[in-house]
């Protein structure tokens, strides 16, 4: 039962347009499939190690709301949203869709080290997860130690992988079907609604 529980947290938790899924929207578009899948992964193996270190106990500080390093992780995602929109408003003007064929440079890294970033300076996640692992041992359906908490840690990682593997290949089997013009465009929304997101994060961190 719990395992089923954690693929349906999982997925549906990945789902809501946040910097993340547009960050693997992005690198779909301007890289291609792997790097996009690898950005998912990325976050689904995140989600997995930061459900487990919650139903251990280990996030269980409980970040008060109005704590001061609460307030620093919003100003600091604030920025490193910030610096991912202007990336995507900068491509927006000369990027060009990669045609098959093309030669894509190598940048397998820059994937991995985005949602890290994103990801580890997301105060909400950390609230997000405590809460998960909160409820499941409030209710017994999981312990805090032993392969209960492994299995439906990695449920909740299957389960965000999932989301990410249909957002890739939904993403990447109409990408040879983007007008140049439409794509550019995409990227120019895109990083605008980052850039709004970066704000409202820094300034919820300052006041």
């Amino acid at each position: 039962m719990f395992i089923v529980i954690g693929l349906l947290v999982g997925f549906v938790a990945a789902i809501p347009l946040g910097p993340v899924n547009v960050f693997v929207v992005s690198q779909t578009l301007k890289r291609d499939h792997f790097h996009g899948f690898l950005a998912g992964l990325t976050t689904a193996v995140l989600d997995t190690v930061f459900c487990l270190v919650a139903l251990m106990g280990l996030l269980s500080l409980r970040i008060s709301l109005k704590s001061p390093l609460l307030s620093l992780m919003k100003v600091v995602a604030g920025f490193i949203i910030l610096l991912v929109s202007y990336r995507l408003v900068h491509d927006s003007r000369h990027f060009e869709i990669p045609q098959e064929g093309d030669k894509i440079p190598s940048a397998a890294a820059r994937p991995i080290l985005g949602v890290v970033l994103l990801y580890v300076t997301n105060p909400s996640l950390y609230v997000f997860w405590i809460a998960v692992a909160g409820t499941m041992t409030a209710h017994n359906l999981v312990q805090s130690r032993g392969w209960t908490a492994v299995a439906f840690a990695a449920a909740c990682g299957v389960g965000s992988l999932l989301w990410y593997m249909l957002l890739v290949r939904f993403v990447a089997e109409r990408q040879s079907r983007i007008h140049p013009e439409t794509f550019r465009k995409i990227l120019y929304y895109l990083g605008l609604a980052l850039a709004g997101l970066g704000v409202y994060t820094i300034g919820s961190g300052l006041f």
